[in-house]
């Protein structure tokens, strides 16, 4: 099996122009998506009692890997050139019970190769990263097809694909920035209660913790404008790339054998 260095700036470049060109506009795709997820969130923060709580965040796991799913077939049109409407993002429903199980699947998966240590653990998700992909493409295969394709795509990209996810780091932590302050303070206060019964306040810069948590929303939405759509983008370029080096996935060339096949790929972080 062979694989090829991907030219990172380049597919950002690339999905940027796509992007520029989507029949239908990312930024007002992103904010349905993030909105709709910042709702849901809002919405799960409000039930914290008994077996309703547990239901409601069943509920809004399941809601949110149905509107993540929509999101990533919006992108997938996009880099084909073709029109995915607002409804997209709900197009998951229609093979739901696969996500699930795939979604359970993968974190055990991950979960167990965990307990041996960390970065076996970051090796796995890697390993699995491109199962949903398959999934998304071909909702006909079964979840274990997609789990073994996923593995035998990521052969040799672990390493790019964990360098691109640090190439984004930066987006992702200015996004979640100032929920981290408020949630430090928060722990703060906890910490002064228990230990010398000061009580924590009700509210922080005058306002209530819900109010907060919809401003922190409302800028994790604003920043993700910036970033969500391309990076959605440019890891689907990674898997077209792992599609068609490896000849495994939907409309991929089969390549040809090679006596030297494992040689370039450890199975490793590469």
């Amino acid at each position: 099996m062979t694989f090829e260095q991907i030219d990172r700036q380049k597919c950002k470049w690339e999905a940027a122009e796509l992007l520029r060109d989507a029949q239908v506009s990312p930024k007002a795709m992103t904010a349905l998506y993030m909105g709709l997820l910042i709702v849901l969130n809002l919405f799960s923060s409000l039930v914290d009692t008994g077996f309703f709580s547990i239901f409601i965040s069943i509920l809004v796991s399941l809601l949110s890997t149905v509107l993540a799913t929509g999101f990533a077939l919006y992108c997938m049109a996009v880099r084909r050139g073709e029109r995915a409407e607002f409804l997209t993002l709900f197009d998951g429903f229609s093979f739901v019970g696969k996500l699930i199980l795939l979604d359970i699947l993968v974190s055990l998966f991950i979960f167990l190769w965990s307990l041996l240590f960390v970065i076996p653990g970051i090796i796995a998700a890697y390993r699995y990263g491109f199962a949903f992909y398959n999934l998304y493409e071909n909702p006909e295969i079964g979840v274990m097809e997609a789990l073994e394709m996923s593995k035998r795509q990521t052969l040799g990209y672990k390493a790019q694909l964990f360098t691109l996810d640090l190439s984004y780091l930066g987006w992702s932590l200015l996004a979640i920035f100032p929920a981290l302050l408020l949630s430090l303070k928060i722990s703060q206060d906890l910490a002064m209660l228990m230990l010398y019964g000061i009580p924590a306040p009700e509210t922080y810069f005058g306002l209530p913790i819900f109010a907060l948590n919809a401003i922190f929303g409302l800028w994790q939405l604003l920043v993700a404008l910036f970033y969500i759509p391309n990076c959605t983008c440019v890891h689907l370029a990674y898997f077209d790339t792992a599609k068609r080096t490896s000849g495994v996935g939907k409309d991929a060339a089969p390549v040809q054998s090679s006596p030297w096949d494992g040689w370039n790929a450890p199975d490793g972080l590469g």
